[in-house]
């Protein structure tokens, strides 16, 4: 079975390359997408369409450009594996498991048990919370093998 799994959440930390090696490792078929995790690129995403005075429209330009990118992403993937993490808040990630809930996407959340308590209701509609990067490529190998 081919699986599309999109990465999404927190950029300041190399658990996309940890799952992405751990399934190669494996030999697993499948294919990542993820949001542009390059932070200076993502906050220039709408320069393109002129210089802002304001921060404000510089981000809400930006954020609209990016947003094509993810809608496209959750919306072709068959299963996201969402992250946060504790360092900052990631209110984008929120976002993204709140859309694939509404379009009925499975998604599998990837956070230290700290954070148990503020996200219960992410949690709540997951499909399994997990807590290493380990875990979701276990839970990655379950879904794809054959057996």
């Amino acid at each position: 079975m081919k699986l599309n799994v999109y990465l999404s959440g927190e950029i300041h930390s190399d658990w996309r390359d940890q799952i992405i090696e751990g399934c190669k490792k494996l030999r697993l078929d499948i294919s990542f997408s993820s949001a542009v995790t390059n932070h200076e690129a993502s906050d220039a995403a709408g320069d393109c369409l002129g210089q802002e005075d304001k921060v404000h429209w510089r981000d809400h330009k930006s954020s609209r450009i990016n947003a094509i990118r993810i809608k496209n992403s959750i919306e072709k993937c068959d299963l996201a594996i969402i992250r946060f993490g504790d360092k900052y808040k990631q209110w984008n990630a929120a976002y993204d498991a709140g859309y694939c809930s509404a379009l009925g996407k499975a998604y599998i959340t990837l956070h230290e048990e700290s954070l148990g308590h503020a996200l219960k209701e992410v949690d709540g509609s997951a499909y399994a919370w997990t807590t290493t990067p380990q875990q979701v490529v276990e839970i990655l190998q379950y879904i794809v093998s054959e057996a």
